[in-house]
């Protein structure tokens, strides 16, 4: 399918967002007002754009988060939050968006309501770039003061957590002595995941994401600005300070192959299906050939240097009306944000409640629960009411879904090591085998020369007789 390029800047508002064709850089939209700083961009489910806007001190609010519908030409849908928002992440399938402050702060949304589900002091300094992991069960935050944060979601979302400003870190790294530049990770690699991490001290580091221990330091002769794993987890992208791509693989048992293609500092990297696309400060991007790493396509980005970049579908930017079938996203967008957690809000906004007709399904089928057990206890002593329900029948649903979530990321490391120790049982069980064979082989060849020295023996005793 064919694929179009999306391009920002963090020069000035009036710069704005510009998406272009990946095979000619011709543009074919252009979206005013967006200035996004480093990782202030992300793309959900390729049907929203939302990036960050930090506006100039002294202003009020600091900042700006803006969302576009890529199908729907309108001006973008502003969110303030309480404070400047740097970068930006999105879960892959689009339910979550988190966004680091200025001050050290991590945010993350329920993308479909807005609610602000949490709100927590995640670093001592500013944080430069967040990723969540393929399965969405962990968060991972880099700042400026060279630390990595490893955050579980089962724990940063949980509703029986009475305080939201603080959270519960599942392990961290200060192996990186400057700020955090990127951060990439992957979980196709031997069926574990690593995470990637990249920082101004020259050095990129290969970890296990679950565990938190570092299985190599890669150091290179340039500032890294950019990390990035192959998909497949089998190539490592590294981009510099002075505009080289270090080009590894994850055995790192070759030397680094090293592309030219840029005179300024790299900013961003993706792969496309047309190759490795890579951007710079010095305005161009490239899209290299990924069996030769050669150039095939370079364009200008006249507007100011690329911060940040991204591929998108090139069917996603039809508009509906002009689709020949019919499209349907199932996926729901709040037209805001909130700017404050959902336990605040409870004494300031009505509570919609659930139809009367549907408790009774609802806890039914959430009977053999401690919370629905509860809500029955509430019932059968009147000191209940509808509002209070159904906040019980919510924290119920919310908990099974995490916990469904979290027994699956474990059964799939216990399937791991289940296959783990099968081999090495296997192996052993080989060597028995073998060792065993040769033993019985043994006997029988002692077996057999002694039945045929009785015999043999036999006549020569009847002879002598």
């Amino acid at each position: 399918m064919a694929e179009a390029l999306v391009v920002c800047s963090n020069k000035s508002s009036a710069t704005g967002i510009t998406i272009m064709e990946m095979k000619t850089g011709e543009q074919i939209l252009h979206i005013p007002t967006c200035a996004s700083p480093p990782h202030g961009l992300c793309c959900l489910r390729n049907h929203f754009l939302f990036a960050s806007q930090i506006h100039r001190h002294g202003s009020v609010g600091g900042g700006a988060i803006f969302m576009w519908h890529l199908n729907k030409p309108q001006p973008p849908l502003r969110s303030y939050p309480l404070e400047a928002i740097g970068p930006l992440s999105c879960t892959k399938d689009g339910v979550y968006l988190s966004g680091g402050a200025l001050s050290g702060n991590a945010y993350i949304w329920e993308v479909s309501s807005g609610k602000l589900l949490k709100i927590w002091r995640a670093h001592h300094r500013s944080l430069t770039c967040m990723l969540f992991s393929d399965d969405g069960s962990l968060f991972i935050s880099g700042s400026e003061d060279g630390m990595i944060c490893v955050w579980s979601m089962i724990s940063l979302l949980d509703v029986e957590v009475s305080d939201s400003s603080s959270a519960s870190v599942l392990h961290f790294s200060l192996e990186h002595n400057t700020p955090i530049t990127s951060l990439s990770t992957t979980s196709s690699v031997s069926s574990s995941s690593i995470l990637v991490s990249s920082s101004n001290d020259g050095t990129c580091k290969v970890s296990d994401l679950v565990l938190g221990r570092i299985i190599r330091t890669v150091v290179y002769p340039q500032a890294i600005t950019e990390v990035l794993l192959h998909p497949a987890g089998q190539i490592l992208v590294c981009g510099s300070l002075d505009g080289r791509i270090f080009i590894n693989k994850l055995d790192f048992e070759d030397q680094p192959v090293e592309l030219q293609g840029h005179n300024g500092a790299v900013t961003a990297l993706t792969f496309s299906q047309s190759g490795l696309v890579s951007a710079s400060e010095d305005c161009t991007i490239c899209i290299w050939d990924v069996t030769t790493w050669t150039i095939t396509q370079k364009f200008n980005h006249q507007k100011g240097a690329v911060t940040n970049l991204a591929v998108i579908l090139r069917s996603s930017l039809l508009p509906v009306a002009n689709n020949n079938r019919k499209v349907s996203n199932p996926f729901r967008v709040s037209s805001s944000l909130d700017k404050y957690p959902q336990h605040d809000k409870f004494s300031k906004e009505t509570i919609t409640l659930i139809p009367s007709s549907s408790y009774c399904s609802l806890i039914e089928s959430f009977q053999s629960t401690d919370s629905c057990q509860q809500i029955l206890n509430l019932q059968s002593q009147k000191e209940w009411t509808p509002a209070a329900m159904q906040m019980k029948v919510e924290t119920c649903i919310k908990s099974r879904i995490w916990a469904l979530k979290m027994t699956k990321h474990v059964m799939e490391m216990n399937r791991h090591l289940q296959t783990r120790l099968l081999d090495l049982m296997q192996s052993r069980f080989l060597r028995c085998t073998e060792t065993d064979e040769s033993h019985t082989t043994k006997r029988r060849k002692k077996f057999f020369l002694k039945s045929s020295c009785k015999d043999s023996g036999s006549p020569l005793q009847d002879e002598h007789q």
